[in-house]
């Protein structure tokens, strides 16, 4: 059993673990409680499961919490607040980006990355940062919107 020191959402959190590999999704939404963070297809080709470590976005579904170990994570709930949400959480409401809603969170947190290396991006570098977000709900114009919008102000 291992202990991992993980600053989630800018707060040192502590996750015992048997299992080096154990995703940090599942420490994410298990130990944690922080369930926004959604679980796809555990392959890492989905973006479901999104969160940034130091500042950039990976897929928790694979990345053991091993290499999380002293590392900053911020997930969908470190982002904003109802009351005061991240640019980038507004303008996903302002464009009415989600329509079922299971993949936003990975959409969020892979646009604000985007945003954090390139403050404003064209429509293509959008694109190319949400290739790997899938979503079957056709939202895709909307995202991309929003992802415009944010980088605006």
């Amino acid at each position: 059993m291992a202990t991992y020191t993980i600053r989630v959402n800018g707060e040192e959190r502590k996750v015992t673990s048997w299992d080096p590999d154990q995703p940090l999704l599942y420490a994410l939404r298990n130990a944690l409680g922080l369930t926004g963070t959604k679980f796809g297809c555990g392959l890492a080709q989905c973006g479901a499961c999104t969160v940034l470590m130091d500042g950039e976005a990976v897929r928790s579904c694979t990345l053991p919490i091993s290499a999380a170990d002293g590392k900053a994570v911020t997930t969908i709930e470190g982002l904003g607040s109802p009351d005061h949400p991240d640019p980038v959480q507004a303008a996903f409401i302002e464009e009415q980006a989600a329509q079922c809603g299971y993949c936003t969170a990975g959409m969020v947190m892979a646009v604000k990355a985007l945003l954090t290396q390139t403050a404003h991006p064209s429509a293509e570098q959008v694109k190319a940062a949400l290739a790997e977000n899938l979503c079957r709900c056709g939202t895709h114009a909307r995202v991309i919107r929003a992802a415009l919008r944010a980088a605006a102000g």
